[in-house]
């Protein structure tokens, strides 16, 4: 079952065939359709790959399902279409997973032009192109039965995060380990950039970046083309986030072309890493709290969690809620909260929200301050 959040509404959407959502794919279409991966366990005899007898297949799925029907608009299965045997890896790893062979574990799925799909798996080294109406594979890039020559440099492993940039270049990260914990890394791990040439069924780099000092990631990463050209990259287990100027840079010169690189706190890692524009208009009101001091001196504090737009406070105060007049009419926002200093007996205050034209985007509910008076001596 996959849960998720579309406009203010929450929507569940099941999986069919006796499959289980799983965390590599989920994206919406323009059509508004949920597309997303799902796995399936699948009893067969794996002696004849070299695993046990009694096993089990890590069959992988892609479906596609209608948002407000829950229908079933697109299915394909890796075990349909693609020969285990040519998984990297060995059937025999299954005797330490309850004896389920992973041989496939596809990690990203991508609507391509004319009505295709591309799809990584991971364990199979290999980018495919599929035919969404057949379900057959148009082409394959890497891997053992790979359609494509790799130039210098362009061959890959245990990759993730396969995309289209235009229809003859595809981006990737390159994790290049590992097949278990104590094996060794293929390589240096890489977000790069393939561009291929159809007609010669050739693959070379287009560009690529490394990150400095070297990294050696076992799972997960992505990259993201941005708006002006420069790449952004996640690299998944290794708690590292970095922005690349468009040339890219070399393993010789990883420092090149680097703009930015963030570490994440503590343990903190993330699947994907992504860098949008994007509008914050929460759902609940600003928030407003008041020290009243004695003269008639106060201190309000406004703040509205989640709000991109809120550039300025305007304070009201008055002496009952259906009175109130403003006091301040614009304070710039500092900061996630703002103090407004403010001559006013109050004992009702209230704080609109301002965007930069100086409209109010958000009012505050109205709070009632105990005056404090003075003792005598």
């Amino acid at each position: 079952m996959l849960i998720f959040k579309l406009s203010t509404s929450i929507k569940k959407l099941f999986t069919k065939k006796g499959f289980t959502a799983d965390v590599h794919e989920f994206t919406i279409t323009e059509r508004n359709t949920a597309l997303f991966t799902a796995v399936k366990q699948v009893p067969a005899d794996l002696s004849k790959y070299g695993g046990p007898l009694r096993g089990y297949f890590d069959d992988y799925s892609i479906q596609e399902v209608d948002i407000e029907t829950g229908e079933l608009l697109f299915f394909w299965s890796a075990l349909e279409h693609i020969n285990p045997a040519d998984s990297v890896v060995p059937a025999s790893s299954a005797t330490s997973s309850n004896n389920i062979w992973d041989c496939y574990h596809v990690n990203s799925v991508e609507e391509g032009p004319n009505n295709t799909f591309l799809v990584s798996m991971r364990n199979m080294w290999t980018i495919y192109n599929i035919d969404k109406k057949t379900g057959k594979v148009i082409w394959q890039l890497g891997g053992k039965q790979s359609d494509f020559k790799l130039g210098p440099n362009a061959a890959f492993s245990w990759q993730h995060d396969a995309r289209y940039r235009s229809e003859n270049r595809i981006s990737l990260f390159d994790d290049a380990c590992c097949a278990s914990s104590t094996s060794p890394p293929e390589g240096q791990a890489r977000g790069f950039i393939l561009h291929l040439d159809y007609k010669h069924k050739v693959a070379n780099v287009d560009r690529t970046d490394y990150h400095d000092p070297a990294l050696y990631v076992p799972s997960q990463e992505n990259t993201q083309k941005l708006s002006n050209g420069n790449q952004l990259i996640g690299w998944g287990q290794e708690p590292y986030l970095s922005e690349f100027k468009n040339a890219g840079n070399t393993q010789r010169n990883p420092s090149f072309n680097l703009l930015y690189d963030m570490r994440y706190p503590n343990q903190n890692l993330s699947y994907r890493a992504f860098k949008n524009k994007w509008v914050g208009l929460p759902l609940y009101p600003p928030s407003i709290t008041v020290d009243l001091l004695h003269d008639g001196q106060a201190t309000a504090y406004a703040s509205w969690n989640g709000s991109t737009e809120t550039v300025a406070w305007q304070l009201l105060a008055g002496p009952t809620p259906f009175k109130l007049s403003v006091v301040i009419f614009s304070s710039p926002r500092i900061g996630f909260e703002t103090d407004i200093h403010v001559q006013a007996a109050g004992p009702y205050f209230q704080v609109k929200a301002l965007d930069s034209c100086g409209n109010v985007i958000g009012t505050s509910p109205t709070t009632y301050v105990k005056i404090r008076r003075n003792r005598r001596k």
